[in-house]
């Protein structure tokens, strides 16, 4: 059972392992327990002023009596907070509480008035021993509270019995009523820290996702676009070039012209046009460099299958196993990075929600298309209502589905409650050129 010590009102502390004395004093100097500190330090000094003022002005036999025992209760009171080692450990607390009780029952034997220290003590005992032994020492100081007003009354009332017994009873629930409060208050503050946190990271990752998703783009649009014109060119200059070098000579020229003008003409184009396809070359490259430069890193040192293998083989908590189908064809970057992105969040969703054994990914090549199977044996959803923003399943299916409608592909998904799921996506493989 937890330490009544870790959560009372003067000092409290986070619940759970015992927080270092650095850690401790830092959160126990908030305003609520400096006030609750200095409540109970003023209710016991102000109880024993009481009963040492009455035992003055009241011309009591034993005032001298009662003046020293209220003097060693408030120093043996004044040492124990004043030192670390009862607030450190449990022993040392419960030690510095045997000698409290001592001296109020040297107090209680020569004054009634002494009755009135058990109510600051109730909360010392809920605060330094655990709850169960707080209890018990809260009961065993009300009894006492109880024998020293019947000692020195010599008659049994009601009151007797009463007034120490709610007095125990509202300090006990105060103390846990407290304690209630404070831990719904160290639940809410550790759930304000786990969404900061949370918050922190999802933008951390919403920034590497827009990054990886603006070097996609611009690999695209450098295949698509320039790499393309860049090829074009040459295929068009080398054309120009077979031309030019098989053409017949021009009409008119005599035989002592066989080398005149028009061969220098043609002889200087050929040259142009030999170091314009030279530059398309070298740009063409410098494109294709710049494209597997933004590849996506899991991409960068193998096929789309070894990526998809290293991605089973790293899968936390699941048997993840990969397999290859068919004849492997080259396939365009953005088909390889959507593949490889929707195998990612698909496996993803089979380690973080469908609490799956095994899982197989497949890779299938077929004439006119590509395929990419991912089947689990996980507890399943229902797809309708995933769609339809309702179940447990289908995280990031939207997501998904627009990676392979957006290369004109098609994105299914079967499931059914504990009977596992299966994701299929299929893209056409681009026509050649003839």
């Amino acid at each position: 059972m937890e330490s009544a010590r870790t959560t009372r009102p003067f000092r409290p502390s986070r619940p759970g392992p015992r927080p270092t004395p650095a850690t401790a004093v830092a959160r126990a100097l908030t305003p609520v327990s400096r006030v609750l500190r200095l409540c109970l330090h003023a209710l016991l000094f102000g109880l024993l002023a009481l009963a040492a003022g009455r035992a003055v002005t009241g011309s009591a036999p034993r005032a001298g009596w009662v003046i020293a025992a209220c003097a060693v209760l408030a120093a043996v009171y004044v040492a124990g907070v004043r030192a670390p080692v009862v607030h450190r450990s449990a022993r040392a607390g419960a030690l510095w509480l045997a000698g409290l009780g001592a001296a109020w029952a040297g107090l209680l034997v020569v004054s009634p008035d002494g009755l009135w220290i058990a109510f600051p003590l109730y909360f010392l005992e809920l605060h330094l021993l655990r709850l169960r032994w707080g209890v018990a020492a809260v009961a065993l100081t009300a009894c006492a509270a109880i024998g020293g007003f019947l000692g020195h009354s010599g008659t049994v009332t009601p009151g007797a019995f009463l007034g120490p017994l709610l007095g125990g009873a509202v300090a006990v629930a105060t103390v846990l009523g407290y304690q209630a409060l404070y831990r719904e208050s160290e639940r809410r503050r550790e759930l304000i820290e786990e969404l900061i946190t949370t918050r922190a990271e999802l933008a951390a990752a919403e920034r590497g996702a827009g990054i990886l998703a603006e070097r996609e783009r611009l690999a695209r649009e450098i295949h698509d676009t320039l790499a393309q014109g860049l090829s074009s060119i040459q295929l068009l200059l080398r054309a120009a070039e077979r031309s030019l070098g098989d053409g017949p000579a021009p009409e008119g020229s005599g035989p002592g012209l066989a080398d005149g003008p028009g061969d220098e003409g043609r002889a200087a184009a050929l040259g142009h046009i030999a170091r314009a396809r030279e530059a398309a070359q070298d740009n063409l490259a410098e494109a294709r460099r710049f494209v597997r430069a933004l590849t996506p890193p899991d991409l960068e040192h193998g096929s789309l299958a070894a990526a998809l293998e290293r991605l089973c083989v790293g899968a936390p908590g699941v048997r993840a196993r990969f397999s290859l189908s068919g004849s492997p064809a080259v396939l365009p970057t953005p088909y390889e990075v959507a593949l490889l992105r929707i195998a990612q969040s698909a496996l993803a969703n089979v380690v973080r929600h469908a609490g799956a054994g095994r899982a197989e990914l497949t890779l299938t090549f077929m004439e006119a298309s590509v395929t990419l199977d991912i089947v689990d044996d996980g507890r399943g959803f229902d797809p309708a209502a995933a769609r339809s923003g309702g179940g447990g399943g289908g995280f990031g299916l939207p997501a998904m589905r627009s990676r392979a409608e957006t290369l004109g592909g098609i994105f299914t998904v079967e499931s059914a409650p504990g009977q596992g799921t299966a994701v299929a996506v299929t893209l056409p493989l681009p026509v050649e050129a003839p």
